[in-house]
């Protein structure tokens, strides 16, 4: 494999607002820009290749990428409207079959990062042996959500906490091997899967208690996707950082305990100096 690159990033966008995020919930184009602003800042001098995924965009989408990566970093890939479910499954066979980086990075569209900070990141998933998967996203719903209540491990590394979590969205870090070990369970994302199932099939929280299975559909639904990884397969290890480096930005959800406003402030009013 070709190890000059540090990280390659499949990263997928699409021209509508999803849900309601905490700023420009009616403009797409400007939180595109946004998070993209802070993503290129979080990665700081880290060596990449983006691969972009325009999903029936604008050309003003292509134009934004240029704007934050050079020509020897950024490969466009444009879409016809395949959808949330294909543009991730595209993900996957892109991120598995490159030969760039042993270090491999899901992104979306709508996540805003703190600058940089995603070395952390990917300096935790190489110096630690147990750290299969990272989200660079501490989910509200580990505070409040019962599926998120067990034990796991902690650890102190960067100047931060990790935890170990069952699950997460589709933003996440891993490298190419745990990617091809594991791609059939995160395939099953393309075939009516949800998020929370494939992942809990990975870590294998929860699936072999018999009372969660009867009353989680989350739960279930690991076995009927999944049931040979339930069964067979390793159980990987996902982690947290705490705080966060970077938040999705659906209101009601960003990740506690950091001043995102603050931050995206900050990365406006840089923007808005150069020009």
């Amino acid at each position: 494999m070709n190890s000059s690159y540090d990280l390659v990033i499949a990263y997928r966008i699409y021209p509508r607002v999803s849900k309601i995020p905490i700023i420009f919930s009616d403009d797409k184009y400007k939180l595109s820009e946004l998070c993209l602003r802070s993503f290129k800042k979080s990665l700081g001098s880290l060596k990449i290749k983006m691969i972009a995924l325009l999903d029936n965009c604008p050309d003003s989408y292509e134009e934004l990428f240029k704007k934050y990566f050079t020509h020897e970093e950024l490969d466009i890939i444009k879409l016809r409207g395949i959808g949330n479910l294909e543009t991730f499954d595209l993900q996957v066979k892109l991120l598995s079959e490159q030969n760039y980086s042993e270090s491999v990075y899901f992104a979306e569209d709508d996540y805003f990062y703190l600058p940089d900070q995603f070395h952390i990141l990917l300096d935790f998933l190489k110096n630690n042996e147990d750290v299969d998967f990272i989200s660079p996203y501490d989910h509200m719903d580990y505070y409040t959500n019962k599926l998120h209540n067990h034990s796991g491990s902690v650890k102190i590394f960067g100047g931060k906490h990790w935890r170990e979590a069952s699950s997460t969205c589709m933003t996440f870090l891993t490298t190419k091997t745990n990617l091809l070990k594991t791609s059939d369970v995160f395939e099953s994302y393309a075939r009516g899967n949800k998020d929370n199932s494939l992942w809990l099939s990975l870590t294998k929280y929860h699936i072999f208690n018999p009372v969660k299975t009867l009353l989680w559909s989350c739960v279930r639904r690991t076995w009927f996707h999944s049931w040979a990884q339930n069964f067979f397969g390793k159980r990987y290890k996902l982690w947290i950082p705490v705080p966060a480096v970077g938040t999705h930005m659906e209101s009601g959800v960003v990740s506690p305990n950091v001043d995102w406003q603050y931050h995206i402030n900050e990365c406006l009013k840089e923007a808005a100096e150069l020009h």
